[in-house]
């Protein structure tokens, strides 16, 4: 061995034997990570599988394409934006924000079928006096296979 002339095996340290804190340190810095600056992918609510948007015949033929904003209206109340759960005076400021990129916007609520018709009119109130020029409310044909629905 090359080392063996120079005696160099000797003057090296020997292994460390124990685990010390550094492994802990890091889940614990892990850990603070995640609950000051959590990320809205990985441990944010979501919308629940029991998500249904209410039947409407003719919803088809009266669809639109809008512009990138949709916001989610749970029955319990839940407004869903793409920033994450709002409550409805957050949901005020985040429409305005969102009113002042483009011209004339578009604004898509994507409803649970149990939501109440006053909380509908009290967003899309919200929505037109932020400055949306369209507000429309989603549906789905009846009858209509879920996956073909998506498709088109």
């Amino acid at each position: 061995m090359i080392a063996r002339p120079l005696d160099l095996a000797s003057r090296l340290r020997p292994p460390h034997q124990g685990t010390g804190a550094l492994h802990y340190v890091n889940v614990g810095v892990l850990m603070l990570y995640f609950s000051f600056f959590g990320s809205r992918f990985v441990l944010a609510p979501g919308l629940g599988v029991d998500f249904q948007l209410p039947q409407l015949p003719g919803a088809r033929e009266g669809a639109v394409q809008t512009s990138a904003y949709v916001i989610n209206v749970l029955r319990s109340g839940q407004i869903f934006t793409e920033d994450g759960l709002v409550d409805m005076g957050q949901l005020r400021g985040w429409l305005k924000a969102r009113a002042g990129r483009e011209r004339n916007p578009t604004l898509l609520i994507r409803a649970s079928s149990g939501v109440t018709l006053a909380e509908l009119v009290e967003i899309q109130g919200a929505a037109r006096e932020a400055g949306f020029a369209r507000v429309l409310w989603g549906a789905e044909e009846p009858g209509a296979d879920k996956g073909q629905a998506d498709l088109k």
